[in-house]
């Protein structure tokens, strides 16, 4: 199973692995000991999949005692640190649970409280998005609300700025563990003034197209443009996104915002079928990617064509909204479309994160194990791949604009839904700058700790992330989730 999210692509990529820690699945249940599962046979499976399917070979230590590790993940994290000092392999290689990935990819199956969390540059925490179905909106926290403190009640109230400059990973603790039934207190700021609010974790299911503002028909300037906010590469968005496109065909809508301003990615397929959904007018003996694996594995080459589909339109311009959170399969998307529409394809936004390869999923069963190995590197039609640094460079036309947490997504007013409505009237803009989305990773996921920019301007942003092997497929995916 191939995949591009906060990882990379083919059919179903995730982001990045989790670094050091205990030995725990995704989801944070620990690995139960049967026959197989011990912590020398999980490593030693580990490693030989990795020596036999890892795309960048030439960087695997010629031997590894897995002895002085003390996890999967820290054994896993050693074999792959030459990759990731290149920067080819920004912990896109992780071990996670076979059982927590399918319930996601299959449904978007979550537990939290429904938001993505971003601090900014004065570490300030916003809520950048609420998730509809679940605790946060509920409770009436949505996109734009500061979390100014947070405690397990009303009485033990700590600041933001305290939490973070404590360090390390206790201001993402402070949020408690991924389990229905936890709760928080939180002193909040939003339009409404500064309150406290409890709200309790649960189980969810992540809708991939939000059913407020996640597709609709803008009108502007006389004219009218279709826009999508794709969430997440998932199964569930199959139908999300016909139903959207669909609309926009019958509208008779040629200029389209594609606003994925915060996917780190998922499923390949998902990402096949939004790229056709774009391809109206597209041959079916055009390419729109190519897929290579290392040498002695190239019997598993494929090109993939254009497959247009009943809901598809033919794009006279299409605006990408991106940032620094936005990875693999969306990254896959963008791309497939540089070498047809040329300068009539836009990003819009910042940088993009920069995640050119894509994973295989590699099964334990017994041990609930899959690792998801960096596998095979993807290109466009026109062989541009390799953008390890982000997209700025690649994509003919760009845009800076700032993600404006005033505004909803996908409202007029708000920054890069009002620069991408301006590019497609076209009217000029000033240049994204070609400087990496992501300088740095600690640890985590694709978007890892002093990863995912997600605004330029006055104001940088960035997911908040939990570290350790603890992340969820959901919060490896969907950046900021909590």
């Amino acid at each position: 199973m191939l995949a591009a999210c906060g990882s990379g692509g083919g059919g179903s990529t995730s982001t990045a692995s989790a670094g050091g820690g205990t030995a725990t699945t995704g989801g944070g249940t620990p690995t139960p000991t049967v026959a197989g599962c011990t912590l020398r046979e999980r490593q030693d499976w580990v490693a030989a999949q990795v020596r036999e399917w890892y795309l960048f070979p030439e960087t695997l230590p010629a031997s590894l005692d897995p002895t002085p590790y003390a996890s999967v993940d820290t054994f896993l994290d050693a074999l792959t640190a030459t990759a990731r000092a290149q920067r080819k392999d920004r912990y896109f290689t992780y071990l996670t649970s076979i059982k927590d990935e399918n319930a996601y990819y299959a449904s978007g199956s979550s537990a939290g409280f429904g938001w993505r969390l971003a601090l900014d540059s004065g570490a300030r925490l916003y809520v950048t998005e609420s998730f509809e179905g679940a605790p946060a909106l509920a409770a009436g926290v949505d996109r734009g609300a500061e979390i100014l403190a947070i405690g397990t009640s009303a009485s033990d109230l700590k600041t933001v700025s305290s939490l973070y400059n404590a360090g390390g990973s206790v201001l993402s603790d402070a949020l408690g563990p991924n389990t229905a039934g936890t709760a928080r207190t939180f002193q909040l700021r939003d339009a409404g003034g500064t309150r406290i609010v409890t709200v309790t974790k649960s189980d969810f299911t992540l809708t991939p197209v939000s059913s407020r503002y996640g597709a609709q028909i803008i009108s502007d300037a006389g004219q009218r443009y279709g826009y999508v906010n794709l969430r997440t590469f998932i199964d569930t968005a199959d139908p999300a996104l016909r139903a959207a496109f669909a609309q926009f065909r019958a509208a008779g809508v040629t200029n389209i915002i594609v606003d994925l301003r915060y996917n780190g990615g998922g499923l390949v397929r998902v990402a096949e079928l939004m790229s056709n959904l774009l391809g109206a007018n597209r041959a079916t003996s055009e390419v729109m990617s190519y897929t290579t694996f290392r040498s002695e594995k190239s019997s598993q080459n494929e090109t993939t064509f254009f497959a247009p589909q009943p809901q598809s339109v033919a794009p006279t311009r299409v605006a990408f909204i991106g940032t620094g959170s936005t990875a693999s399969a969306s990254e896959f998307v963008i791309n497939a479309f540089i070498p047809y529409l040329r300068a009539n394809a836009g990003l819009i936004g910042t940088n993009t994160y920069g995640k050119p390869v894509g994973q295989i999923a590699l099964d334990r069963a017994a041990c609930d194990d899959r690792l998801r190995v960096i596998a095979f590197a993807l290109q466009n039609a026109s062989r541009q791949g390799a953008y390890y640094d982000g997209l700025a460079t690649t994509v003919e036309a760009t845009c800076r604009a700032a993600d404006d947490l005033g505004y909803p997504m996908g409202d007029p007013r708000e920054a890069s839904t009002r620069s991408a409505l301006d590019y497609l009237q076209g009217k000029s803009c000033t240049r994204i700058t070609a400087s990496a989305a992501a300088t740095s990773d600690t640890g985590g996921s694709a978007m890892t700790q002093a990863a995912a920019t997600t605004a330029s301007m006055a104001v940088t942003r960035q997911a908040l992330l939990p570290s350790g092997p603890g992340m969820t497929p959901a919060q490896r995916e969907v950046p900021g989730l909590f």
